[in-house]
């Protein structure tokens, strides 16, 4: 029988008299002599937060909600035993210059102890742009790897297994393509598809709402992100075709709870493209990841990812009828905040890192990134990622908080936090559906604005001081130009890239590319015809990202943003 409070009522009508007898007699008394530093408390969100919790605010929470780790809703986790089976994947970030320097970096995080890959790729590569393009002057290989042929890809994974370690690739306009130079990879050196393993993510919405980094429209891309799913689902049985994005949104100015809400919103609109082109849910739902940031505000941070997995296990069980288990639990890589990072006394980031790392781990994160203490500056050191990796190292293996699944779980802080973050949540979530749905509340700015709003708030908090931030509001120091080795820009990297795609393009058949690019044209038109074969034989035959990409841009066109005021 379903109980709807935790505790017997004779019991907590007890700790309730208790309660106000001790706030009348020990709390007044008290705070006359030494008064609290303010009136309100908050959560990061702007969330209320009391002077202590009881059992009382959990006696109207179900324990059905909080639950046992690995079973619905997976408020506790989405394994049995989490990492007392094995850790969650060290997936320190990588990316810069030409293929062979970051295959370079990848070897050494790797030597160093890293247990995943995760690939940043360059503006050119993101948008679309080959690197000879005019749109790519000045930015090839400076903010992640430049990747214009499949030979760019072998070249990224020289002598790396992939079948021995998952692969991540942060990517969102032209994902697809780069899916399909994975795949190509990986058929041509012989590997099993269903023996890979990672993400790609290929989350193409949250760009709209927080990144704006598009090429086409919005349903056209959408349309992409679906045919990833359903090829996915037929052909790679242990590799995400997408990986659902709250980072970025939270980066972009978010609140906790908007993180969260917005992301299922997304998830909603995915879910439903997907089973629209006749892809069953329960085959692609187990293959479905996200991102989240973990930001400054240690228990709301753990309570919002809790909040996730519970939501997301309610929206695919009872919205979209999945019925395999698998389908409704949430797996998550989390990133330590980048916006939190800063130049003045950039030396103590990495304490802001490790305890933004902790959060995510207590919350129950499958994969982790941790950033380096010199990012407010240029792309990480070699020595900066070796102790961002330390980092998570000396979580997993000296603070032995891996030996319990969900430690903070049955907390009354913690179980009451998410439990108002999930409440939260659905009324935003509603409000979507009210106002037309995910891609109409893009159309009309609905996220923008919320997003918007939430960046105004916290820059507002923090100038006036009301959102501490240590070195820049609060014990600031008198500092000198900082002196920083930081990583370096090859200003040959653009010359050395050009020259790798003209060769490419030389020794092409353009004639079969040609004729391939025209297959892909038509079949563009086809809103039924999945794109991801004739993609994937397109790289195979020397197609460039952006032979691939103009191709489409003649049907589709471009994104255009309206203005948000």
């Amino acid at each position: 029988m379903k109980r709807t409070d935790q505790y017997d009522p004779a019991a907590l009508k007890h700790i309730e008299k208790e309660f106000d007898q001790w706030e009348q007699n020990e709390v007044s008394s008290f705070i006359k002599r030494a008064p609290e530093s303010k009136t309100e408390y908050t959560t990061a969100s702007g969330m209320p937060t009391k002077r202590t919790y009881t059992p009382l605010d959990l006696k109207n929470t179900p324990f059905e909600d909080i639950g046992f780790p690995g079973q619905y809703p997976f408020t506790r986790g989405p394994y049995p035993t989490m990492y007392r089976g094995r850790n969650w994947t060290m997936r320190q970030i990588a990316g810069f210059g030409t293929a062979r320097e970051t295959n370079g970096r990848f070897k050494y995080l790797i030597a160093q102890g890293q247990t995943g890959l995760s690939i940043d790729f360059d503006m050119p590569t993101l948008m679309g742009y080959d690197s000879s393009h005019a749109m790519s002057q000045g930015e090839v290989g400076r903010e992640g790897v430049a990747i214009d042929t499949l030979a760019d890809m072998e070249e990224l994974f020289d002598d790396i297994d992939l079948t021995k370690i998952s692969v991540s690739m942060t990517i969102n306009p032209s994902a697809w393509i780069l899916y399909a130079m994975y795949i190509a990879l990986a058929q041509k050196r012989g590997y099993d598809l269903n023996d890979l393993s990672g993400t790609i993510q290929n989350d193409i919405l949250k760009e709209y709402i927080a990144q704006k980094e598009w090429i086409f429209p919005v349903r056209p891309s959408v349309r992409l992100v679906r045919d990833c799913i359903q090829y996915g689902s037929e052909n790679m049985k242990r590799y995400n075709p997408i990986n659902i994005s709250g980072y970025h949104i939270s980066e972009a100015g978010s609140t906790a709870v908007q993180e969260v809400a917005y992301t299922m919103a997304t998830t909603m609109e995915y879910v439903r493209t997907a089973i629209d082109a006749g892809v069953d849910v329960n085959e692609f739902g187990p293959r479905l990841s996200f991102f989240f940031v973990s930001q400054a505000d240690f228990f709301e941070e753990i309570a919002k990812f809790r909040a996730a997995r519970r939501v997301y296990a309610k929206i695919m069980r009872e919205k979209f009828n999945a019925t395999k288990p698998e389908a409704s639990r949430l797996r998550f890589h989390a990133q330590t905040a980048a916006a939190t990072l800063t130049k003045p006394q950039y030396t103590i980031n990495p304490i802001r890192t490790a305890l933004q790392a902790l959060s995510a781990v207590l919350g129950g994160a499958q994969s982790l990134h941790t950033n380096g203490m010199d990012e407010a500056f240029a792309i990480p050191t070699e020595e900066a990622m070796r102790i961002a990796l330390r980092t998570q190292q000396i979580i997993a293996y000296e603070t032995n908080i891996t030996q319990v699944v969900d430690p903070l779980g049955g907390s009354y802080y913690v179980e009451n936090l998410t439990d108002e973050i999930e409440k939260e949540v659905w009324k935003i979530l509603d409000e979507v559906e009210e106002l037309g749905g995910t891609l109409q509340c893009i159309d009309d700015g609905y996220f923008q604005r919320g997003i918007s709003d939430s960046a105004y708030d916290f820059a507002l908090r923090k100038a006036s001081g009301e959102r501490p931030v240590i070195g820049v509001n609060m014990f600031v120091q008198d500092e000198e130009d900082v002196e920083i080795e930081t990583h370096p820009h090859d200003p040959e990297t653009e010359r050395r890239q050009i020259e790798r795609l003209n060769r490419v393009k030389d020794n092409r058949d353009e004639e079969k590319v040609q004729y391939m690019l025209r297959q892909l044209k038509e079949q563009a038109e086809d809103e039924s015809a999945n794109l991801m074969p004739i993609t994937i034989e397109l790289v195979k035959e020397g197609a460039s990202m952006g032979d691939i990409v103009e191709t489409l841009k003649g049907i589709w066109g471009t994104y255009r943003e309206k203005p948000v005021i």
